[in-house]
């Protein structure tokens, strides 16, 4: 038994995901620890030093929330897989600091976040915000429409979800401009009509009918888009975002909103989640507002412990590991 890999599950997950994961060999152990980290972030200490020993023997945590003092706790680890795809909000100085490595999910939500942004997009030009208020005030009025045919998409970021967008909305007949970190003068993307270094943005934001944001958020992209972006803008722009709230200056984002520097926002995502209750986001007819689903689907739990399923795979195999974070960049 000393010999098994120790597989600590943090977080709780559906019973057929967790069945997957078990599969993978018999030379693992898992351990469902959801219970007790859930107790914990509800302020029950009597679960803490259970939760000590379970952490204390782990070599391998699955985890979408980490408990506090982690790293501390978890003197045997070798290896972290978050369960998203961000790990903003994991990436501890410690964790950044320590010799654990850490895969995300990157790979299983490009489709429905790339629906989810087209989705944003027809709204916008088939004006569906009008016909929903017109539904729920009781009237019925005339308005004319828009069509995407024709219309440039900018996409900042252009990993894996970046790319789905691309091909996603060639099917519409549009124009895709992006832009990429590491990008030089010259080259191509499939799906891409211009690719641009991140310094030439600007360059990005003055052509484009839709922005969208698919890039992880890390040191470099905070507060990327602040009010010298926005008024970049065209004045009918619309920004979705779907990455990082905190990738967009919010306090700025609703002073564009509010005076027409942009023309609207699809905006998934928020510095403080929830959003305030008092936030004006939540009032304004030119954003159309989602409380973090875009990366969702009901079958999320079993698509992720797959690819949990086939790292473990490697691991006790010896091969590369899917996914691995640059803990540095973030």
């Amino acid at each position: 038994m000393g010999d098994k890999l120790h597989v600590v599950v943090v977080n709780h997950i559906e019973p057929e995901a967790m069945d997957i994961i078990r599969a993978v060999s018999d030379d693992i152990i898992v351990t469902d620890a959801s219970a007790l980290a859930r107790a914990e972030r509800n302020n029950d200490e009597s679960v803490s030093a259970e939760l000590d020993q379970v952490l204390g023997a782990a070599d391998v945590v699955y985890a979408l929330k980490l408990p506090e003092r982690f790293v501390e706790r978890s003197p045997r680890l070798r290896w972290l897989q978050t369960i998203s795809t961000g790990v903003d909000r994991i990436l501890s100085s410690e964790l950044s600091g320590s010799p654990v490595t850490v895969t995300n999910m990157s790979g299983i939500h490009e489709v429905t976040i790339a629906e989810f942004v087209l989705m944003h997009m027809l709204m916008f030009v088939k004006d569906a915000p009008r016909s929903f208020y017109q539904q729920i005030e009781g009237r019925f009025k005339w308005y004319p429409m828009d069509v995407l045919t024709g219309k440039t998409v900018g996409i900042i970021g252009l990993g894996r979800i970046g790319r789905e967008v691309a091909r996603t909305v060639r099917f519409f007949g549009m124009k895709v401009v992006a832009t990429r970190r590491s990008a030089g003068e010259g080259d191509v993307e499939e799906n891409v009509d211009v690719l641009l270094p991140l310094a030439r943005l600007h360059d990005l934001l003055r052509q484009c009918d839709f922005v969208v944001l698919a890039l992880p958020l890390t040191a470099e992209s905070r507060d990327l888009i602040s009010e010298p972006e926005l008024r970049a803008m065209k004045p009918t722009a619309k920004l979705i975002n779907v990455s990082r709230g905190a990738i967009v200056d919010e306090p700025v984002l609703v002073r564009a909103l509010q005076e027409g520097w942009i023309g609207g926002a699809g905006l998934d995502v928020f510095v403080q989640e929830p959003l305030p209750a008092d936030s004006p986001l939540r009032r304004m007819r030119n954003v159309i507002f989602s409380p973090h689903v875009s990366g969702d689907i009901a079958e999320y739990d079993v698509g992720a412990a797959r690819l949990f399923a086939e790292n473990l795979r490697r691991y006790l195999a010896g091969e590369p590991l899917l996914n691995i974070v640059d803990k540095q960049r973030g």
